[in-house]
């Protein structure tokens, strides 16, 4: 798929606001993808610290939908990741 500069900078712009989810990102891959109907797809990969992985599909018509609804699942599976996190090192022994 050809990526349009507005494209990505909206790509850009919504993959830097996950680093106020989690601060140990060190890599966003976006990966656009056009399916055999014209529908985009869209898979956005974070690489953090410590091995941590989080992947997320979205698939549509559009692209600037399709990098929102994956930037709102990143932020869902990040935010899970460190409540379990805390909830591991702080356990309710008292």
């Amino acid at each position: 798929m050809d990526v349009t500069p507005p494209l990505k900078a909206h790509a850009e712009n919504k993959a830097s606001k996950l680093e106020k989810y989690y601060d140990l990102i060190r890599e966003i891959e976006v990966i656009f993808d056009v399916g055999k109907d014209d529908s985009s797809n869209v898979e956005m990969i974070v690489h953090a610290e410590h091995r941590n992985t989080f992947v997320a599909h979205q698939g549509g018509s559009d692209a600037y939908a399709c990098v929102d609804g994956c930037v709102h699942k990143l932020e869902r599976q990040i935010t899970e990741h460190k409540q379990k996190f805390r909830n591991r090192k702080h356990s309710g022994n008292e």
